[in-house]
């Protein structure tokens, strides 16, 4: 009875001994980030000296800054003034928190950062407010598909609401059945939806195919060295075949209209399937 005695109590300090050096190893770790979330990294603050159109500010330091992740209406396009003033309200004269993703600079030199008001920028970033009012939409290459969950999910209230541009059938989300709407926005920024048809490969490209012609219907192209990015972030290509889907980007025309992807987070789900 004794030995037996001896061995449950071996047993008790082995598992104490065991639970010490569990709670010491896991105090050593960094504690985990939450998965999806958005890291930006610190860029400093600034001041707002003037607002030039809906994604444009000049700094009180003479540079220019450019939201990074929207696009906005264009001077010569509607709903341009109501853009801009909207982004007046939310940041002239106001101390910004620059957070930057990537790239600090675009080609032109302007400084690109996703910006917050006021000294914390643990709230909504005024990307976030202008597309929740519907003053922007979300940008084919936002850099991070964590980051570009928020930006859609304020998109996706202010569109469903027929906010701001989303009124005005300039920015209507073209339908992928129809390829003649889809080729009059050539050169432009648009958002289109429909089913996808199928998922083809050939040469270096992967086709994702909204339609049975290529000469005439709507197709998404991804490089094929692109491909494997996609999937790192959960988008298998060839999986979307049959499934309703949004995808955002400039059209161009090659026999029918088509989109080029080079971000995953230009992919929506649409949830109709």
């Amino acid at each position: 009875m004794q030995w037996g005695g001896d061995l449950a109590r071996g047993a008790h300090w082995i598992l104490v001994a065991a639970a010490v050096l569990a709670g010491s190893a896991a105090r050593a770790q960094p504690a985990a980030v939450p998965p999806g979330d958005c890291r930006l990294s610190d860029a400093g603050t600034a001041t707002v000296a003037k607002v030039l159109d809906a994604r444009t500010v000049t700094l009180s330091d003479g540079r220019e800054l450019r939201l990074a992740g929207i696009e906005a209406p264009q001077r010569d396009e509607p709903h341009a003034e109501g853009a801009r003033s909207a982004l007046e309200r939310l940041a002239a004269g106001r101390e910004l928190v620059l957070r930057r993703l990537g790239t600090e600079t675009d080609r032109h030199g302007r400084v690109l950062a996703h910006v917050f008001a006021g000294s914390e920028p643990g709230g909504r970033s005024l990307q976030q407010h202008l597309l929740a009012s519907g003053d922007a939409r979300v940008a084919a290459r936002v850099g991070d598909l964590a980051c570009a969950r928020g930006l859609l999910a304020a998109e996706s209230s202010a569109r469903g609401s027929g906010l701001g541009l989303w009124k005005l059938p300039y920015y209507a989300v073209r339908q992928a059945e129809n390829p003649g709407e889809i080729a009059a926005e050539r050169g432009r920024f648009a958002v289109v939806e429909g089913k996808v048809l199928s998922v083809r490969e050939a040469g270096s490209t992967v086709y994702v195919n909204f339609g049975r012609r290529w000469s005439e219907d709507f197709t998404v192209t991804v490089l094929k060295r692109h491909e494997r990015g996609f999937a790192a972030e959960g988008l298998e290509l060839r999986r979307l075949a049959g499934r309703h889907v949004r995808v955002r980007g400039t059209v161009e025309e090659r026999g029918g209209p088509w989109i080029e992807a080079v971000r995953p987070e230009q992919f929506e789900i649409a949830g109709r399937d």
